[in-house]
């Protein structure tokens, strides 16, 4: 509440001040430039949780990430661009501190040439047949090349990419050649090799017209996001026709498939699957995967749309229901895979908090899954993640549960009021989390009310990518020790609070200027009650079970920039008093997991997908390139009975959810498939095997505290 009166402060000096940042020559041009570039920083500067100083090494990081940016693949500028930039390099805060974007108009005006010559390169190159025999190799290690030293050199880099991309294409049409019908004529390599170029010429020339769409606007975009990444990962530039989205939301009320996608560098990357929306239930698409092309239903030939706008790109990825999309994509450990997706209606009532029952060993527990911490803003008595857990928590209980498991994974957060309201009905009251803010005194938020909704067992369910609201609720329960977290080895690692400013807030005689976008920065840093941040480290859990990321980097610590973890003075809270044997209980479930032969072998593939995510060199001679797919597929065949595992348990719809059902199909059907999934998964096995043990050491703690007491 205080940083926001302190901004608020600042707004009102701003719009009344005598020096307000207005031009009268404001229109388009390099003035507006030099405004939105003193708002940025000056934003920052005074009200960023923690503001840097503007100097020479500020200067060289910011240079190095811009340059990575605009040309993360060394393909259009060569070593004597990079030499002539390079006088800058220690120059950019004086010129950003003066509101000067001289060295923006010099590196656009270069790239834009550059651009012109790289599309004479690559029609030049794909004029000519590739030689498939020869023996050399492509490597993707973009961060490990030097630019090229001269045109010639790049030509030749040119080259490598553009026969990587064709060996790629002309393996598809031979396997689909020799898939054909005995009567289809077969076609010669030669006429292969030309098909599978123009493919590869087709997605180029694709590419290079949303390319010459980008408008200085956009370009200059990277530049002052390139400084306000020196800050942090999570705080950045929005221009104007991003202001209301600054992730693309193909999930509302209109047909798609139910993702949400943010752009990070040239890649259209998956924010979130929508669950209950087609991609959800077509069970492929997960949150990292990079979108590299779109293929409609009607075409044979996919949209390249690395480098495109995520607004353009959503317009291919949309469409009416009932028609199939197919989105080639990069997957988080590296493979490239085609998935095809039909679009529905997408309905949100998916993202609600879902439960269900199982029995174990003659004892009934509770599932409760939770996609996010959502609530509704512009209605605060309207339902929220907190009040729909409770009445799932007190329908369970109806039917009698004794353990509960909340399932956190893939939970990236929300609010946090409802995190701290969900916490407190675990707890009788006290402290939830710690937030700080920079030279200001620590906030303590508590759970005030003193009734507890559920006092038995109870298992926190997470994996790599919960973050945020998920990270407080795990890490309370953790430092209360009120229950077990079973998941990832830790969470995603985000302890960071940011806030969205327009900044037009802040400019007067806005006409005159036109709009200049909004800024996300970070204003809070929140802490566990031990005293502890979630920020980098995550919440670790309390039994590891290995996954198939298990080996890659993921998470806020792989992040450029990131806010150091820092610890503050713990809060005055006191441990749950109960009868559950946690120490005893997650030692059996280490012992369990530990001859669990389908956690071996997950954990065996988790290692195989890093040696696959980490290959960095590609034969571009055609036998040896095939030779290493088909080594390679062979080697991914031992992992196929992961899809076969099934555990014993039968999960079941609560008497609420049935009497639903009898009027709404479409639910039976979405909580029949979840519930199948529910059977498939050996973290949830593992979790109800974690509720029953705890559940048996309450009933011996309890006979052993009985008979000390009498």
């Amino acid at each position: 509440m205080r940083r926001n009166y302190k901004l608020l402060l600042l707004v009102l000096l701003l719009a009344f001040a005598s020096c307000s940042f207005t031009s009268n020559k404001i229109d388009g041009g390099s003035d507006k430039d030099s405004v939105l570039l003193q708002l940025v920083t000056y934003m920052l500067n005074e009200t960023h949780f923690n503001p840097l100083d503007i100097n020479d090494d500020f200067s060289k990081e910011v240079f190095d990430d811009y340059i990575q940016q605009l040309d993360p693949l060394k393909r259009y500028f060569i070593a004597s661009d990079i030499e002539e930039f390079e006088k800058y390099k220690t120059e950019l805060d004086d010129q950003i501190k003066a509101y000067d974007v001289s060295f923006f108009d010099m590196t656009y005006e270069r790239l834009l040439v550059r651009i012109k010559e790289s599309k004479e390169i690559y029609k030049e190159v794909l004029s000519q047949p590739f030689d498939f025999t020869v023996d050399e190799a492509y490597s993707t290690d973009y961060e490990a090349l030097d630019f090229a030293k001269n045109k010639k050199e790049l030509r030749e880099r040119w080259r490598k990419q553009l026969k990587f991309s064709t060996i790629a294409n002309y393996d598809d049409l031979l396997e689909e050649q020799e898939l054909a019908k005995d009567n289809v004529e077969k076609k010669s390599d030669a006429e292969l090799e030309e098909e599978a170029r123009a493919s590869t010429l087709k997605s180029l020339d694709e590419l290079y017209e949303y390319i010459d769409d980008r408008q200085r606007a956009d370009m200059l975009s990277v530049y002052v996001n390139a400084i306000a990444g020196e800050f942090d990962p999570h705080t950045s530039y929005f221009a104007p026709e991003d202001r209301e989205r600054f992730d693309a939301d193909i999930s509302g009320n209109f047909e798609g498939i139910g993702a949400r996608l943010q752009k990070k560098m040239d890649y259209i990357t998956i924010m979130e699957v929508i669950a209950g929306g087609p991609a959800w239930r077509q069970n492929e698409l997960e949150v990292g995967d990079k979108i590299l092309k779109v293929t409609q239903e009607d075409e044979d030939e996919g949209l390249n749309v690395v480098g495109m706008r995520t607004s353009e790109a959503v317009k291919f990825i949309k469409g009416p229901k009932g028609t199939d999309v197919t989105l080639t994509v990069k997957k988080v450990d590296g493979s490239i895979n085609d998935i095809t997706i039909t679009r529905d209606v997408v309905e949100m009532g998916e993202t609600y908090a879902k439960s269900s029952t199982v029995v174990k060993d003659g004892k009934k527990f509770g599932i409760i899954d939770l996609p996010k911490f959502y609530v509704d803003f512009n209605d605060v008595n309207n339902r929220n993640a907190a009040s729909d857990v409770k009445k799932e928590i007190e329908r369970l209980k109806a039917e009698g549960m004794e353990g509960l498991v909340i399932d956190l994974r893939n939970n990236g957060g929300g609010s946090l009021q409802t995190v701290i309201d969900m916490a407190g009905f675990f707890i009788k009251d006290g402290p939830v989390v710690q937030v700080k803010t920079t030279g200001e005194p620590k906030e303590v938020y508590n759970d005030k009310d003193r009734s507890i909704v559920w006092d038995g067992p109870l298992v926190i369910l997470v994996n790599e990518y919960s973050a945020s609201a998920s990270e407080i609720l795990a890490a309370a329960i953790q430092d209360y020790k009120r229950g077990v977290i079973i998941g990832s080895k830790q969470t995603f690692g985000k302890g960071t609070v940011q806030t969205v400013f327009d900044l037009n807030r802040m400019v007067r005689n806005n006409s005159n200027i036109g709009d200049v976008g909004s800024l996300k920065f970070t204003i809070q840093k929140f802490y566990r009650i031990n005293g502890g941040s979630n920020q980098l480290k995550g919440v670790k859990s309390d039994v590891v079970i290995p996954n198939r990321l298990s080996y890659i980097d993921i998470g806020e610590r792989n992040e450029e920039n990131p806010l150091p973890w820092s610890q503050i003075e713990p809060a005055q809270y006191e441990e749950w008093d109960s009868y559950f044997d946690y120490n005893a209980t997650i030692e059996n479930s280490k012992k369990r997991m530990a001859n669990n032969e389908h956690l071996k072998l997950i954990d065996e593939n988790a290692k195989w997908l890093k040696k696959m995510r980490d290959r960095e060199f590609f034969s571009l001679n055609y036998e040896k390139y095939k030779a290493e797919l088909e080594a390679n597929e062979e080697e991914a065949k031992r992992f196929d009975k992961l899809d076969d595992y099934k555990t014993d348990l039968a999960f079941q719809s609560l008497d609420y959810d049935l009497r639903l059902m009898e009027d709404d199909t479409i639910l039976k059907e979405k909580r029949e498939r979840w519930h199948k999934s529910l059977a498939k998964d050996v973290y949830i096995e593992e979790a109800i095997n974690v509720l029953n043990d705890l559940k048996m050491t309450y009933g011996i703690k309890t006979k052993v505290a009985n008979t000390i007491k009498n």
